[in-house]
């Protein structure tokens, strides 16, 4: 990978809040933000949509566990 594309997609890492960088001399350091929120928002979505996914499936066992019996 060039040195160019390394520096694109750390820009758009560091736009997205993902990373920070830390002027060090003539170089720029990066870490991973201490509070990446961006993926805290991702993860809170996959949680809740995972919750409603968890709670239908075992509604429809429910229900075929049911008309196997009945």
């Amino acid at each position: 990978m060039t040195r160019p594309a390394v520096s694109k997609h750390l820009r758009v890492l560091r736009d997205a809040g993902l990373v920070e960088a830390i002027p060090q001399g003539r170089e720029m350091l990066y870490r991973l933000s201490p509070q990446p929120t961006p993926l805290n928002e991702v993860r809170d979505y996959v949680d809740r949509v995972s919750r409603a996914w968890d709670r239908a499936l075992e509604q429809f066992k429910a229900f075929a566990e049911q008309e196997e019996n009945g």
